[in-house]
């Protein structure tokens, strides 16, 4: 279990410094998904497995798709299709598949295993107490995170919306001198 642990963290840290140093948001944004992958395994190798799902769902899952979603409001040009017509090459997408094939071959070494944490370390959390802590006391931190998320939603769509008007005010000043 200690193993995985620390090949778990190593992957968690290589694939963030990858994240980091991508200048293709995609790229980036697949080594995140890899990256948010990593760290679920190490909670659940530390005891932790309902922070592990929350990891895969809140993370991995939600905000990625969120991401996602602000990049097709961006409304990509021509040029912009082609280049992701190249991604589809397998020399794109062979670093996250090889680092996302050692979290898979970590989960079913522990799950083989059968190793589990000592019974007085675990500790169950009722989905009831978790609601009853992030809307009582920590109402304002996730009122604040939503505020968060939805003003990078506006501020991308006015981005995009704004590149539209250029462009399209550029294409009707060089039709009209013609």
């Amino acid at each position: 279990m200690e193993l995985t642990f620390y090949i778990a963290a190593a992957v968690a840290i290589l694939s963030t410094i990858m994240v980091i140093t991508r200048f293709n948001l995609i790229h980036a944004l697949l080594y995140l998904v890899v990256s948010f992958m990593a760290v679920a395994v190490v909670f659940f190798t530390l005891g932790a497995p309902f922070m592990a799902a929350l990891e895969v769902i809140i993370y991995a899952g939600a905000i990625v798709v969120l991401i996602i979603f602000v990049i097709m409001m961006l409304n990509l040009t021509q040029e912009d299709v082609q280049r992701e017509k190249e991604w589809l090459r397998p020399s794109v997408w062979v670093g996250p598949a090889i680092l996302s094939a050692v979290l898979l071959a970590e989960l079913v070494y522990v799950f083989m295993a059968g190793d589990t944490v000592q019974a007085g370390a675990v500790v169950a959390v009722d989905a009831k107490v978790v609601g009853l802590a992030l809307f009582g006391p920590y109402v304002l931190g996730v009122q604040l995170s939503g505020i968060l998320l939805m003003a990078g939603i506006v501020g991308a769509y006015h981005l995009g919306r704004q590149k539209k008007k250029v462009i399209h005010r550029f294409l009707q000043e060089r039709s009209a001198a013609s």
